[in-house]
């Protein structure tokens, strides 16, 4: 059932409102009024069909707390947790009187974020973009000229080996027999982890050939219970259950089929959409996850399009759909884009209203448009600020909708900061100003020095 409007809040002769608390020259304060919450109120009820039930949470809540989970860089946990220990957060997610519970279960985030999509987290970026125009961090002729870069978002995941991934796949098997009531021949489960603790110290001494030749027995340890359970499937009466045991058989066999040199391997059981992406670092030759694209302002570094790239295509292919992106979210189409070398045959025909600049091109290069191609690294530092001060260095949201949800917040969380930023400064500009001007008319107030005889 979609959420209820909410009720003014009378006033309460034994609690305080938030206002006459808090400090109203707060830059979250400041920015709370910024922000057209009721666009959610509107845009959101449309993914309640039902009208039974209990109400939904606020979407002004929820929100709020998206907002400043992203910004922090903070877990489902600890925002809800500590939002009850700020007044500061609650008059942001729209309280009037402070409150001492959390407001919702943590639980209740990733049900939210699976109900609104990639579509009602496109939304929270499109407010932050109207916010930062409202703000005077950017303006009209910002998005005019944008620079686009991808970057990889790593996965909640280990490094994969083939020992841990048979292992893991040998566990799964027996768990779910087990859960099934199958009873298997032979589960191995003393003979498993001993061989993958010793293929371990194999690879550790560069004993190669034994090390080899326990990765066999191993895999052939997690072959035998694959078929044995596919065999004793036909026994199983629960559909959803069959149905858990299917899945897990076709990725244990697509993991037991894989070479080393092919595409699209399998890395991880739990996802099994990771992609390997190589991006040329001297410190990390391989990372493990989804590849995402980034679109920034020019001359702010404020995010105008983020989004998930699943299947590790080439970048050049990704720039129309990064375009197509910014000119939906900031209501305008970019003129200029610049990328870098990795762009070469983006297809963008130069025909239409945008013109794409490559690193290091030269022919109808301008001084000026040499200028703004230099520019094009400042995209660095703002896909290091996103990693380090965001959340964008690993997605603990699963699948791939899960990757296309948390690159969108992570750049919503990217632009919160930057405003913040913004509002803080300007109040700081101002007050240095109003210092500066009572330290002038300090000498035309105060009344000239006397000379004060002191009794002998």
């Amino acid at each position: 059932m979609k959420p209820k409007p909410r009720a003014p809040d009378q006033d309460d002769l034994l609690r305080p409102r938030l206002t006459d608390l808090i400090d109203m020259r707060h830059e979250l304060v400041r920015l709370e009024a910024l922000i057209d919450w009721d666009f959610f109120e509107v845009e959101w009820a449309g993914f309640f069909p039902s009208h039974t039930g209990r109400p939904a949470t606020s979407p002004r809540l929820v929100a709020g707390l998206l907002y400043l989970q992203h910004a922090y860089a903070l877990s489902d946990e600890a925002i809800v947790a500590r939002w009850s220990e700020n007044p500061y957060w609650q008059h942001f997610c729209g309280e009037v009187f402070f409150q001492h519970r959390p407001p919702i279960d943590p639980s209740s985030l990733t049900r939210w974020r699976g109900r609104i999509g990639e579509e009602g987290v496109e939304w929270l970026l499109t407010q932050t973009i109207e916010a930062g125009r409202r703000a005077g961090v950017i303006d009209t002729r910002s998005t005019r000229d944008v620079i686009v870069d991808t970057t990889v978002m790593e996965k909640a995941i280990a490094h994969p080996t083939d020992t841990r991934l048979y292992e893991r796949a040998r566990l799964r098997l027996v768990g779910l027999a087990r859960e099934a009531g199958i009873e298997l021949r032979q589960s191995y489960a003393r003979l498993g982890p001993r061989l993958a603790r010793q293929v371990g110290r194999y690879a550790h001494a560069r004993q190669f050939k034994r090390m080899r030749k326990g990765l066999r027995t191993l895999k052939g340890y997690t072959g035998r219970v694959m078929r044995d359970v596919a065999r004793r499937l036909h026994t199983v009466t629960d559909d959803a259950l069959r149905a858990r045991i299917e899945g897990q058989l076709a990725l244990v066999a697509r993991l037991l089929r894989q070479k080393p040199r092919d595409k699209r391997k399998l890395y991880a059981l739990h996802e099994p959409d990771v992609d390997c992406i190589s991006k040329g670092k001297a410190h990390k030759r391989y990372e493990f996850g989804c590849k995402v694209s980034v679109a920034t302002t020019h001359r702010e570094g404020f995010v105008v399009g983020t989004r998930s790239m699943p299947g590790n295509p080439y970048d050049g292919h990704t720039l129309h759909e990064a375009v197509e992106q910014v000119e939906i979210l900031a209501d305008a189409r970019p003129r200029r884009v610049f990328v870098d070398r990795g762009y070469r045959g983006h297809g963008i025909e130069p025909v239409t209203s945008t013109t794409v600049y490559i690193s290091g091109q030269r022919r109808g290069m301008t001084r000026a448009l040499r200028r703004a191609l230099r520019r094009r690294s400042a995209i660095e530092p703002t896909i290091g600020h996103m990693k380090t001060d965001g959340r964008l260095s690993r997605s603990l949201l699963k699948g791939t909708i899960g990757d296309a949800l948390h690159a969108v917040l992570c750049g919503a969380g990217h632009n919160i900061r930057l405003i913040l930023a913004h509002l803080r400064a300007l109040l700081a500009e101002i007050l240095a100003t109003l210092l500066r001007l009572m330290g002038d008319a300090t000498p035309i107030l105060t009344p000239p020095n006397r000379q004060i005889a002191h009794p002998a």
